[in-house]
């Protein structure tokens, strides 16, 4: 499926809402004369794709409120990433301790060590995510190394048209 150009999708009247409040700020920051505020937000209130509302902040630097919002967008983008990365090691987990239990649950919890192994990356991409200090470059450079190794891991085990070696 292709993706549609984002600036040229339809904006809805909350778009042009969150536009006009960016350019308030920048006014009252000294940004825009009133007269040029006034003329922006008209054409914000006028404007009928993203494209035409980003044209009217091109020359602004980015709000503390568009900031925020742009970052509360990224935070959640990382936290469905980690969510579908942790269910492959929860599927590890789940399958190991259902062999242990089928084989008679005797012995010590084996499986312990794939949960640990499993959990553990997790843990470190939670705290670079969630920590006090989050890390967001690294934790989205980790996660694009990741995915780009496993495409290649894929590729390398098929010879052409997707046949086993």
């Amino acid at each position: 499926m292709l993706m549609a150009d984002p600036s040229g999708i339809r904006a809805a009247d909350e778009d042009r809402e969150r536009v006009a409040g960016e350019l308030r700020e920048h006014m009252l920051a000294g940004r825009l004369r009133p007269e040029e505020f006034e003329e922006r937000v008209g054409k914000a209130y006028d404007a009928r794709t993203k494209g035409e509302l980003e044209l009217l902040k091109r020359d602004l630097p980015l709000s503390p409120e568009a900031a925020r919002a742009e970052l509360s967008k990224r935070k959640a983008h990382l936290r469905r990433r980690l969510v579908q990365e942790a269910g492959g090691g929860l599927t590890a987990s789940v399958v190991c301790v259902g062999i242990w239990l089928a084989s008679g649950a005797s012995g010590s919890f084996w499986p312990g060590f794939v949960i640990f192994f499993s959990v553990l990356p997790l843990l470190r991409d939670g705290w670079r995510l969630l920590g006090p200090d989050p890390d967001l470059e690294g934790l989205e450079r980790r996660l694009e190394r990741r995915r780009e190794d496993g495409g290649r891991r894929g590729r390398r085990r098929h010879g052409p048209r997707g046949l086993p070696r």
